[in-house]
């Protein structure tokens, strides 16, 4: 089983960008978490600030991966062509939106979710264990499927 984990914009700064939202774990962290929690899953971590590059893997993913986890962060409220590119590979491969803090708790902009309707599910509010819940909530929707 390959999971390709996507990572949006500033989420590379975790750690230390806003604190009392985000946490002071670290991207690192999450990651190494996950590859430590799930031995048996080949993982793939990608992050970037680019909008285009998301989307370039995103629609190359069916080649390799078998499913998707992707906080898309800030693009998650404003980018179609993120939506438009899981929405393109949905009918191929999972994808499951995940969010480190419940967007509905902040800012009214941040309430609405551009990319989670292409998306099977979304997880948020749970820090950096969002990422331990999606990588679950994957991995059995996968096996379900298989059976």
């Amino acid at each position: 089983m390959n999971i390709l984990v996507l990572n949006g914009p500033n989420l590379n700064l975790l750690g230390t960008r806003e604190p009392e939202i985000y946490g002071y774990t670290t991207l690192e962290d999450i990651n190494n978490n996950l590859v430590r929690n799930y031995p048996q899953v080949n993982i793939t971590f990608k992050q970037s600030n680019s909008e285009s590059e998301l989307i370039t893997w995103i629609g190359d993913s069916p080649k390799n991966f078998s499913g998707i986890l992707i906080n898309p962060a800030a693009l998650t409220h404003t980018s179609l062509g993120l939506y438009d590119a899981l929405k393109a590979i949905s009918n191929k491969i999972p994808a499951i939106e995940i969010h480190l803090s419940n967007t509905y708790s902040r800012e009214e902009i941040r309430h609405k979710s551009l990319t989670a309707g292409a998306c099977v599910g979304q997880i948020m509010g749970f820090q950096e264990n969002s990422y331990d819940l999606g990588m679950s909530a994957i991995i059995k929707l996968l096996n379900a499927n298989a059976g």
